[in-house]
């Protein structure tokens, strides 16, 4: 049986990181059916592992693996975002971070220092803030 599976397997993709995300999706959107009991969780869950499952036997390697690169991108750019909020949280308690109002720029002033004039590093910027 299992030789049969190999043979059957040869040349399809296979599963990959955005296959693996998207089975993890399907059975979160099914325990949530399970709690809230909305059909359309249900249909979410089943139409994620369709599609997981076709990505898994497809034998168009080029198509699924620019997918998977994609899913790869997005992943990494929430992730770097992610921790970069979770960075800023962190240092809300000594620090505050203020936004320059003509370039954007994100400038960090440490905490208890009064009334000061902030310098934007970027643009020279000028401004007043408490910090």
């Amino acid at each position: 049986m299992r030789d049969k599976f190999i043979r059957f397997m040869m040349g399809r993709y296979g599963i990959d990181e955005f296959s693996r995300f998207m089975i993890c999706a399907a059975v979160v959107f099914s325990i949530l059916n399970l709690f809230i009991g909305h059909g359309i969780f249900y249909i979410i869950a089943v139409a994620l592992m369709i599609y997981s499952f076709y990505r898994i036997f497809s034998k168009d390697h080029v198509k699924r693996s620019t997918e998977n690169a994609r899913y790869k991108y997005y992943m990494e750019k929430f992730t770097r975002w992610f921790d970069k909020e979770k960075s800023v949280m962190k240092q809300r308690k000594t620090h505050h971070i203020y936004t320059c109002g003509v370039c954007k720029q994100k400038i960090r002033i440490p905490k208890g220092k009064g009334k000061i004039e902030i310098t934007c590093p970027k643009c020279g910027y000028k401004f007043i803030r408490r910090s």
